[in-house]
């Protein structure tokens, strides 16, 4: 863990144990005492869980239950919700957390040491026992108003699954920094729209002259397109140059990226001091494909991706499926946290030159400390980072 995030953990921790001097504990008569964290409380704790499963390597189970129905119309709603909790209170464990997830509306519970249960056999278990408590406690109209939602961490996916959308829900501190900077982010998207079409332009006859030195070197198409994952795992069609012949095997790049996130690149290729993102001397780059690489001009196209959304100016690099499912557990808040760009600090601070864990917490460091000055300045260093060609191959 470096330095930052470790700070980071210590000031999630710190917030938690501000806030608990401060949560309201119901009446739960001769249950044992629990407490019902406030929102920013859950959130945080929220948070240090997924970290905590990030390093152990284990699971847990956030329940949220939306109560936002039954409480509607009604006079007594402090009565209610507390009727509410001391029900979620007897129908849940002990060491398992309760909270405000959004409040006043979801009160969420986070189920932590699952043991070797299944996560169908676990929601089975929850479910019966709350569905018992609820009927229990309230008019049956009543508890027939709640509803009641399971959300994993790690989030299943399969080795051939074909959707890697996260599931936002166990991600609400997302949702809130999103928020807060609304403003800011709309400066963002103003300045990828105005600078994407200014480059679209400008850069025409540069568009020009690769695609035609592209079709009269190689057969095949002029653009290469490929299924990325955007911001929150969502899929979208990146566009490049075609660099590479069309009978290429594209099993060779993927071997050597989940290799190279794994650590098991030594980098002792004669122009590589460190290992490298990037195939070095690949045979399947063409001579054309092998110039517009080191000079990113088989990026260009990707300015028609930022027009249109799917990507920023800056921002991570958008990852391949397959290398995703490569990502250890905490590699994996790259795709979460911010938009991919074409640019970002990991491009000027050594570009494919950077090892992977490097590059992660790089984007990670982005994501945190993020401005429209920010951005600014990368955007400044970048010509120089692509006029070097320093890790570009």
């Amino acid at each position: 863990m470096s330095p930052m995030e470790a700070q980071l953990l210590r000031e999630q921790t710190k917030q938690k144990l501000d806030v608990r001097a401060h949560l309201s504990v119901p009446d739960m008569g001769n249950s044992p005492s629990r407490i019902l964290l406030n929102e920013d409380a859950f959130v945080s704790m929220l948070y240090l869980e997924r970290r905590r499963v990030e390093r152990a390597g284990n699971r847990f189970v956030l329940i949220l239950v939306d109560i936002s129905r039954n409480l509607a119309g009604i006079s007594n709603r402090e009565r209610t919700i507390q009727a509410m909790t001391k029900s979620l209170a007897e129908g849940t464990r002990e060491t398992d957390i309760i909270g405000w997830y959004a409040q006043n509306n979801i009160i969420g519970v986070i189920g932590t040491e699952l043991g070797d249960a299944t996560n169908q056999v676990v929601q089975e278990r929850f479910l019966q026992r709350l569905r018992d408590i609820f009927e229990t406690k309230m008019a049956w109209q009543r508890s027939a108003s709640i509803s009641v939602s399971f959300h994993f961490f790690p989030e299943e996916s399969g080795a051939n699954a074909g959707d890697h959308t996260a599931n936002i829900k166990l991600y609400p501190e997302i949702q809130k920094r999103e928020d807060a900077r609304r403003v800011p982010l709309a400066i963002k998207r103003c300045i990828d729209v105005a600078g994407s079409a200014a480059a679209l332009f400008f850069f025409s006859p540069i568009f020009a002259a690769v695609a035609l030195a592209v079709k009269l070197t190689s057969k095949g198409p002029v653009l290469f397109k490929q299924e990325r994952l955007g911001q929150h795992g969502k899929t979208f069609t990146v566009l490049k140059f075609r660099s590479m012949r069309t009978d290429c095997d594209a099993r060779i790049h993927q071997q050597y990226v989940e290799q190279f996130i794994a650590g098991q690149v030594d980098g002792n290729s004669e122009t590589a001091a460190k290992p490298v993102f990037k195939i070095q001397k690949d045979p399947r780059v063409t001579p054309v494909g092998r110039f517009i690489r080191k000079t990113s001009l088989d990026e260009l196209p990707q300015f028609w991706n930022v027009l249109r959304g799917d990507m920023s100016l800056v921002g991570p690099r958008p990852s391949l499926a397959y290398e995703f499912r490569a990502y250890e557990l905490w590699h994996r808040r790259r795709v979460l946290e911010i938009k991919p760009g074409i640019t970002g600090l990991w491009q000027v601070e050594g570009r494919s030159r950077t090892r992977f864990d490097d590059m992660v917490r790089l984007d990670l460091k982005y994501a945190r400390a993020w401005s429209v000055w920010l951005d600014l300045k990368i955007l400044a260093q970048t010509p120089a980072a692509v006029i070097q060609g320093t890790g570009a191959h």
